[in-house]
């Protein structure tokens, strides 16, 4: 495909990724960005949910009319596709001094969790497809890159980042839920879950019911243990079980009598590794100068239209 083929980036995804740029020409004299439209409807929704957030709310919040807005941020779709990408933010660093893959999947697991409890509004955000954008993708490529090691295939490594983010978002569905329960009758979350397991054993008969019945009896609705932390533990049993039988085939095949291998050809296939790892280590190397390499034109672009408007 040649770039005249390539789909054109929708104008969100560009201002995400710094590609598109605002047109403030006739915007108001007030010094206005889209970082600071971001900003404030960020605020809004982390304080009154993401239905607070219209285009005359953030503007009346910054001190303009939503008509500004518009000459920054074209549609409130690509306000919230902004705002999803600032909530989001960049996977922390710490996970990747942790001693193995799994390890480290657990603690991108545990930090989207509070990802989604610090602005649970981005659970209402409807899902449209990959999100294209460069946070998001760098929390994708963060999971990808623990898996490195192991000798799951390209397609193997995806499915079990985007299994790993979906325990972490269903995770954060409930968890936001009951916080939200608490704020709204002031109770406390353990005080909610009381009620509702109270709830549960005043309708849910054994006749009907009879499973959810014993599991009432059993006090699993008042439970502290975690369900969900032992889901993603027993997803991560399985994957281990599976990188496991990978690794005892191939030094099964390693050992067979019948095969002649030459030590040439493993030192040759260590070398390709080696070799590929490199490649990877370069190419996000790449990213990353791409990424302040955008940074820098679009600070610079921002300097040049404040001479232009002093001008």
């Amino acid at each position: 495909m040649t770039d005249d083929e390539l789909p054109e980036l929708p104008r969100g995804i560009a201002l995400a990724w710094g590609v598109a740029a605002a047109n403030p020409q006739r915007g108001p004299k007030r010094e206005m960005s889209v970082e600071r439209i971001v900003d404030a409807a960020v605020e809004l929704a982390d304080a009154e949910g993401i239905g607070a957030v219209s285009m005359a709310a953030v503007a009346a919040k910054l001190g303009f009319t939503p008509m500004s807005l518009y000459r920054y941020v074209s549609a409130k779709d690509d306000l919230l596709l902004l705002m999803q990408e600032q909530g989001t933010g960049l996977p922390p660093e710490s996970h990747r001094a942790l001693d193995d893959w799994r390890a480290r999947l657990l603690a991108l697991y545990q930090e989207q969790v509070l990802l989604y409890l610090r602005h649970p509004w981005m659970l209402s955000l409807p899902i449209t497809g990959s999100p294209i954008t460069p946070n998001s993708s760098a929390w994708l490529d963060a999971s990808l890159a623990t898996l490195d090691d192991t000798p799951l295939n390209a397609e193997e490594r995806l499915a079990v980042a985007l299994a790993i983010t979906g325990h972490a978002r269903w995770c954060g569905i409930v968890q936001a839920g009951y916080s939200e329960q608490a704020r709204g009758t002031g109770l406390s979350p353990d005080e909610v879950a009381a009620r509702e397991a109270a709830l549960f054993d005043r309708v849910i008969s054994a006749d009907e019911f009879p499973a959810l019945r014993r599991a009432i009896e059993d006090s699993v609705f008042l439970s502290a243990s975690d369900p969900f932390r032992f889901a993603v533990e027993r997803t991560l049993d399985g994957v281990a079980a599976y990188i496991a039988a990978l690794e005892r085939d191939a030094t099964h095949s390693l050992s067979d009598d019948w095969i002649a291998i030459d030590p040439a050809e493993l030192a040759g296939d260590r070398r390709l590794k080696e070799a590929q790892k490199s490649v990877r280590e370069a190419e996000k190397a790449l990213r990353a100068a791409r990424k302040l390499e955008r940074q820098a034109l679009r600070e610079a672009g921002e300097r040049l239209a404040k001479v232009k408007k002093s001008g």
